[in-house]
């Protein structure tokens, strides 16, 4: 593997930057937007894996199958995972062809609709903690867990969204198709969304699964499948805090492995928020990283030149 290789994580809710602004041709736009920032990574020398995330883009097909269910049947939750991972895909396919035009970079693309096994066993599938499509408030949301029987939580002071399944990424399918495009010099678009759920059956079999697995998890298992050295998550702030939203929050922009790990313990990071993004930097960092950060879109190349972000080493 390359010795500059790097897994960038994006959210799925970058993709979105205002609540009236979810047409397909705004998400493009937000698209074009971030890969300016993710061509700056390449210009500096990096070997890019990009991943994404898909949870309101899942929803938005969800919600499109409510209102046509008089005429077509609900798709599958693992359908849409792999509709999604094609669309957002495509997407950054077009906009990174297009970017390395103008900018006269000679990169090849390419992308992978992603499976990732799971242990149907997990205890995840007895507790749904996920969240999923768009932010309702508390009315929405018991309308939507009476009507239609969704399982839903309130997200970190944001809203309620509906929760799934969120096993733990055991093994992604694609791996060595995913290290032989990295060896013949692509930038390669994989495990969207966490990659599609799937558990092998009694037989042996692959099966898809009402269920959507971490983004960021599978992002840091990928990384250490593939032997990357950084770990990049893309999120919509700047840096991580402690004791964030209060009136005492501490932005981090230097920590250690262990520091980081005490602050996990203690509290400090919010469950589907910040501290699935915390975790995931751990089990990459313990797995063989050497360096991860999070920050946001736009300051991703100073970031990784760390002079901003947040900068998690062992």
């Amino acid at each position: 593997m390359p010795s500059s290789l790097t897994v960038l994580a994006v959210g799925g809710n970058s993709l979105i930057k205002e609540k009236n602004k979810i047409a397909l041709s705004f998400q493009y736009e937000s698209v074009k937007e971030t890969t300016k920032f993710i061509v700056d990574l390449v210009e500096a020398g990096l070997d890019l894996v990009i991943t994404h995330g898909n949870g309101p883009q899942v929803g938005f097909i969800y919600r499109r199958g409510e209102i046509a269910v008089h005429e077509l049947p609900l798709v599958p939750l693992d359908i849409c995972a792999a509709d999604t991972q094609g669309a957002i895909k495509y997407m950054f396919e077009k906009a990174l062809s297009n970017e390395f035009k103008k900018r006269g970079i000679k990169k090849k693309i390419t992308a992978v609709v992603t499976q990732t096994l799971v242990d149907g066993n997990d205890p995840a599938f007895n507790n749904p903690s996920k969240p999923i499509g768009s932010f309702m408030t508390e009315e929405e949301a018991k309308v939507k867990e009476k009507e239609s029987g969704w399982n839903v939580l309130e997200d970190a002071g944001r809203g309620y969204r509906r929760v799934v399944p969120s096993p733990l990424p055991v093994e992604i399918i694609e791996l060595e198709a995913i290290k032989l495009l990295i060896n013949h010099g692509y930038i390669v678009l994989a495990a969207g969304g966490g990659g599609v759920a799937v558990m092998r059956n009694e037989q042996g079999d692959l099966e898809g699964l009402e269920a959507i697995i971490d983004k960021d998890k599978a992002s840091s298992l990928l990384a250490r499948n593939i032997g990357a050295r950084t770990l990049i998550i893309s999120t919509s702030v700047d840096e991580i805090y402690l004791n964030f939203g209060e009136k005492n929050q501490k932005a981090i922009r230097d920590v250690s492995l262990p520091e980081i790990k005490k602050y996990l313990k203690e509290g400090h990071f919010k469950p589907g928020s910040m501290k699935p993004k915390i975790e995931a930097t751990i089990e990459f960092l313990e797995g063989g990283g050497e360096k991860a950060i999070i920050t946001s879109p736009e300051n991703l190349l100073k970031a990784f030149r760390g002079e901003a972000g947040t900068t998690i080493t062992k």
